[in-house]
């Protein structure tokens, strides 16, 4: 698989380069800790190494518009504290969540798939920071293959699986259950078992009338399950929260962890067996 670039500065990749890496990664050479992102995590050594040399560290502010519908992909970008909603727009202006990304993947799949435009929105819906990645080097990974394709290709799936469940969802599941499925899937997504999400952002988020977001958290909070006060969301009582939410979220988690490991199933062995041969040695 070749994906072009209308730059004329796209270089085919290296047979040579990739047979290095390949041999570095059957060693297991270890390498520096990795950020708090899942793919990055499940990436093999060396292929880290490779990439963590082209990662910039970027501050994702609540609010900021990574892309609108129509935008040229200039970079993918791996979220590791903050958590970003996908947005797709009417032409009145109302809108409506089909994905959430956090650190669980990358916002810029449409280059995944050949596309170098994007379609709806990204905005930051919980500040936080990310790692981005110009996307030259995304495409010269895809195109020599390997590690970092597959693995790429499998968070699509995974994606893919979570926005037909959202507007499964959406159609044939109660408010309630969908804000406990939202209040859940961002939860995995952060440190702790708070959020900062205001019921104007739930709302906007589901496409529903806040009114009916307001009666739904006022439930949840009467029975327990959560302290909501000022935006910012508790959850008490998860194992109730779950209950209560319908069958999309338990379908999204079990395949994003079927796809998506956090760490090569191998790379734990070889690091420790490097880690100690530095301490023998």
């Amino acid at each position: 698989m070749y994906i072009a670039l209308e730059s004329s500065s796209f270089d085919a990749p290296k047979a040579q380069a990739l047979s290095v890496r390949a041999c570095c990664s059957s060693l297991g050479l270890f390498t520096a800790a990795r950020p708090n992102n899942h793919l990055l995590a499940a990436l093999p050594a060396c292929d880290w190494q490779h990439l963590s040399r082209h990662m910039e560290l970027v501050e994702m502010p609540l609010g900021q518009v990574l892309y609108e519908s129509g935008d040229d992909l200039t970079h993918v970008v791996f979220p590791t504290t903050a958590i970003v909603s996908l947005l797709n727009l009417t032409a009145s202006g109302a809108c409506a969540e089909f994905a959430t990304v956090g650190n669980d993947g990358l916002v810029g799949v449409p280059l995944l798939m050949g596309g170098m435009s994007t379609n709806g929105r990204a905005v930051v819906q919980s500040a936080g920071h990310g790692y981005r990645l110009n996307r030259q080097v995304v495409v010269d990974e895809l195109n020599a293959g390997g590690a970092v394709m597959q693995l790429l290709l499998r968070y699509t799936q995974a994606l893919l699986t979570q926005v037909a469940q959202t507007a499964l969802c959406n159609r044939h599941h109660a408010v309630e259950q969908q804000v406990s499925r939202l209040i859940l899937q961002n939860l995995d997504r952060v440190q702790g078992n708070c959020l900062q999400m205001t019921q104007e952002l739930l709302a906007s988020k589901l496409g529903v009338r806040r009114e009916s977001v307001t009666l739904v958290a006022l439930a949840l909070q009467r029975d327990g399950l959560i302290r909501y006060a000022r935006g910012r969301i508790e959850v008490l009582d998860r194992q109730s929260l779950e209950d209560r939410a319908c069958e999309c979220y338990a379908v999204v988690k079990l395949e994003c962890d079927r796809l998506l490991p956090r760490a090569p199933a191998d790379a734990a062995p070889l690091w420790a067996m490097q880690r100690a041969d530095a301490q023998t040695g």
